[in-house]
């Protein structure tokens, strides 16, 4: 007979749910800039890479939809498995995103028309801060994954 599984803490609950809110908008954004690198789609001027090392938006792109449109996804499938990383996994997805953001507003500046880059740096703060909760509650897993207890 199979032990119950104890219940999902509030922090793996809340952060899966900021895991794919973030996962659904990069993956959207991240796919729009893709299939239309020069702006066709959404109306980025391409003198808004100036000082960075792209030229169309397809680098962006890519980045945003692999890094932060399917890594939150990986982190929020670990936190439905109770996986022993999935703490690890949030905190990574958070600091990625307050990077990305900071990144951001360091080569274009900031806009707040609309009000995308507060709203990311909101979710980046919360998600880092869960994470770090979550951290603190459960500990950091062990490296070797036979040691790992679910969580």
């Amino acid at each position: 007979m199979t032990q119950p599984r104890q219940q999902r803490s509030r922090y793996a609950l809340g952060l899966l749910v900021l895991e794919v809110v973030l996962s659904l908008g990069a993956l959207g954004g991240g796919l729009v800039l893709i299939m239309a690198p020069r702006g066709e789609i959404m109306p980025l001027p391409l003198s808004a890479l100036a000082g960075s090392p792209f030229d169309t938006y397809l680098g962006p792109g890519l980045i945003l939809f692999s890094v932060l449109g399917l890594g939150p996804l990986v982190a929020a499938r670990l936190a439905w498995l109770r996986h022993p990383f999935a703490p690890v996994a949030a905190l990574v997805v958070g600091v990625a995103l307050l990077i990305w953001v900071a990144v951001e507003i360091a080569i274009i500046g900031y806009s707040n028309q609309p009000p995308l880059q507060a709203i990311y740096l909101t979710l980046g703060a919360a998600i880092t801060l869960g994470a770090i909760g979550w951290v603190r509650d459960v500990g950091l897993a062990e490296v070797h994954p036979r040691t790992a207890q679910p969580i």
